[in-house]
């Protein structure tokens, strides 16, 4: 398929779809189980014509399928006229190249197909870079399969040593990739370190509404559509979750079932907001007709880059989809931390917005400032952090207690031209800080023994 803008004038490519379900595959059980590779092909823009599917013990090591689905999978493709098939297992270099022999057609596999959809939609340097990089190291041990057309003593001639020079320059291609996106990586690292502020992520499949909801949050004005992978880029906003109190808010790629490996690592920089953040954001579509089964695929994902264990909150999405509220309360008992939202008629926004600023104080210490009332900027970036709980002025000082981020209220006081006016102290640390210290004390405390309370 191309990566190229699609000509109107052109008609789509035809595809037929071809899948095989094994015994620990959670679509046996549906009666539809090829509607996500459906999805992704529309995503493709290419034209879905037929659908084979098998159920199978073990995969065929020569084809993937069985000898009689590749002849009722060929006689679809000739009756329909289709010019490619999708399967939706990853196949091996072999299988690839033994079905489209046996086809006289183009095969590709969900990766390569979830890869054509990335190329699409890669918008920043960035998000090129990690998908040239994963197109790459897929391509790099299929160049066999792409040279075939030079076949036999030619082949093995000049053809071979002209393979083992794309092979070695791709290798170096990756490399350089590798090196530029730890590059961005440590940027990002160090980018991500200098922020003071409660961070949000919100993950979820692809196409649950994620970037509707960013929008709905923060007015961020990011591209929204109905197709899966519509967003690749993180994008970093404010909102505002009570008065005085903001909190960052990143949106990031959707997830999706088998998820490509590859495609993991390279996206790893841009995950990397998933990695730092205090809070994830878990949507979830409860219209759809299999949530469970997408949220635990998003749960894979996730342990895969080593994000799990942080606090987290299942959105449930679109709920002014659903009809029957029957199936919120199922959901409600079968996922954590739920809260029921639509992000389209803004439903629930308002509870999340309550919930997050709650989880955010959390993180936050209560301090006690008195500083000179001359200091004019400093007092008001002091008074810009929070509503303070004290207010008092004796003499030419005024005294604010405040409950913030300790960065924060720190930078803020340096804004005073002179720090010898200004006392910071700290009445009470966060909350999290006390909750850490105390399940410290539990794991060092002797068999028996109950640690003191934190006073």
């Amino acid at each position: 398929m191309t990566k190229k803008p699609v000509d109107p004038k052109k008609p789509p490519e035809k595809c037929v779809l071809l899948s095989a379900l094994l015994p620990d595959d959670p679509r046996r059980k549906l009666e539809k189980p090829l509607d996500e590779l459906h999805a992704l092909a529309d995503t493709a823009r290419v034209n879905v014509v037929g659908e084979v599917v098998q159920k199978r013990e073990k995969p065929d090591p020569a084809t993937y399928v069985g000898k009689g689905t590749v002849a009722r999978l060929k006689q679809v493709v000739t009756e329909s006229g289709a010019d490619t098939v999708i399967s939706d297992n990853d196949l091996s270099p072999g299988q690839s190249r033994n079905l489209e022999k046996a086809l006289e057609k183009k095969v590709i596999d969900r990766t390569e197909l979830i890869l054509d959809i990335f190329a699409q939609n890669a918008r920043t340097p960035q998000a090129k870079l990690q998908v040239e990089l994963a197109q790459l190291e897929y391509s790099l041990p299929r160049l066999r399969r792409m040279w075939s057309h030079l076949g036999g003593v030619g082949f093995r001639g000049p053809g071979e040593k002209q393979l083992e020079t794309d092979k070695r320059l791709i290798r170096d291609q990756i490399h350089a990739l590798k090196r530029e996106l730890k590059e961005i990586r440590a940027r990002k690292e160090r980018e991500v370190a200098t922020r003071d502020a409660f961070s949000v992520a919100i993950v979820g499949y692809t196409n649950a509404g994620k970037s509707t909801l960013m929008n709905a949050l923060t007015g961020a004005g990011v591209y929204v559509a109905d197709q899966l992978f519509a967003t690749l880029d993180t994008r970093t906003r404010p909102w505002k979750v009570a008065p005085r109190r903001h909190v960052l808010v990143s949106d990031t790629v959707g997830f999706i079932s088998n998820l490509p490996h590859r495609l993991v690592e390279s996206f790893h920089a841009t995950l990397e907001e998933v990695l730092t953040a205090d809070l994830l954001l878990h949507v979830v579509d409860a219209s759809n007709p299999d949530p469970l089964l997408q949220a635990e695929a998003v749960r894979t994902v996730l342990e895969q880059i080593g994000a799990t264990g942080k606090p987290e909150l299942t959105v449930l999405n679109k709920i002014d989809r659903i009809e029957d509220r029957a199936l919120l309360a199922f959901l409600e008992r079968r996922l954590p931390r739920t809260i029921p939202i639509s992000a389209r008629t803004g439903e629930g926004i308002e509870r999340l917005a309550s919930e997050v600023a709650t989880l955010a104080i959390r993180h936050e210490g209560l301090y006690e400032v008195q500083i000179d009332v001359r200091e004019g900027a400093a007092i008001a970036a002091l008074e810009a952090l929070a509503e303070p709980s004290e207010r008092s002025i004796e003499k030419e000082t005024l005294r604010l207690v405040l409950r913030t981020r300790k960065r924060s209220v720190e930078q803020a006081a340096a804004r005073a031209r002179d720090r010898k006016r200004v006392r910071l102290r700290e009445l009470e640390p966060p909350a999290i800080e006390t909750e850490a210290a105390l399940a410290k004390a539990e794991l060092v405390a002797s068999p028996g023994e109950k640690p003191e309370a934190a006073p």
